[in-house]
């Protein structure tokens, strides 16, 4: 009995009406009145919750407004982040590669040889070393094509000498050798005695890698020709080459002078290396 009392006395009080009026404050003229029970509050209530839930959750899950939301970020935004990471990465690969191709530049200008290396591609082709690997039939215009060049290489004087190590290089200039290729003097080069503004020219044709002013040298040039085989100048006056140009045996690259501190007057210090490794110049060209 008591129990149903207690139910009874919590209906009435769920449904009992209650008015809502809105008074003007100064006449108390009746502007608004509505009626309402606590069950129709609570049901209100809950409604208008329910929905602004859902509103809420509609608008971050389906339209761009979740972007000005702390904490969330677009597919967009995300995707644009993961490709400028990969760039990072492959431009840091590229920048420890030159960083490494120009360290061994600088130590060929200083004379330290143990450790030269030249060859900047070796990463990448240590990369494609799988696609490489790949066996691939010739066909009929591959072979043709194969026996004519190895037909041209057969007879081409300057490839054939490179590999026979017994080649003749174009002088870069005519003079007298002041000081000699010596390796127990680490002088990796000859000192030939020019005067000032006198043509330097490429010994073969090849691509420059290097056109800079140095403290020590003055004025270099290196260049890089086929077969691994490097050239340098020193002492120069000014260039006429920069990096990157492509030149022809005999073409001029520079004039020969009197810059940098090591020199005691004009003339053209002259370095040949072949592999990593320096080689005399004498035994391939005739300065006089």
């Amino acid at each position: 009995m008591a129990d149903n009392k207690k139910e009874k006395k919590f209906t009435r009080k769920l449904l009992n009406k209650y008015r809502l009026v809105v008074l003007n404050e100064d006449t108390f003229e009746e502007r608004f009145a509505m009626k309402l029970t606590r069950l129709n509050v609570f049901v209100i209530v809950s409604l208008t919750t329910i929905v602004l839930v859902a509103g809420t959750t509609i608008l971050i899950a389906f339209t761009p407004l979740r972007e000005f939301i702390p904490g969330y970020s677009s597919a967009t935004l995300k995707k644009k982040a993961t490709e400028l990471h990969f760039k990072t990465d492959s431009l840091q690969q590229v920048i420890d590669l030159n960083e490494k191709y120009f360290a061994s530049i600088r130590r060929v200008l200083t004379g330290d040889v143990k450790t030269v290396e030249f060859n900047r591609d070796s990463v990448i082709e240590a990369a494609k070393a799988d696609r490489e690997a790949l066996v691939l039939a010739a066909t009929k215009e591959d072979s043709l094509l194969r026996e004519k060049v190895d037909k041209e290489d057969k007879y081409n004087l300057f490839e054939s000498a490179i590999s026979e190590s017994s080649f003749v290089l174009f002088p870069p200039v005519n003079g007298t050798i002041s000081e000699p290729y010596d390796i127990k003097s680490k002088h990796f080069a000859v000192d030939v005695v020019v005067a000032k503004n006198t043509p330097v020219k490429a010994t073969a044709d090849g691509t420059v890698i290097f056109a800079e002013w140095t403290a020590e040298t003055g004025y270099v040039v290196i260049i890089e020709h086929s077969q691994e085989l490097i050239s340098v100048y020193k002492h120069n006056e000014s260039l006429t080459k920069q990096q990157g140009d492509l030149v022809k045996a005999g073409e001029v690259i520079a004039m020969a002078g009197n810059s940098g501190e090591y020199t005691t007057g004009p003339h053209l210090h002259f370095e040949l290396w072949s592999k990593g490794y320096p080689v005399n110049p004498t035994n391939f060209i005739d300065f006089k």
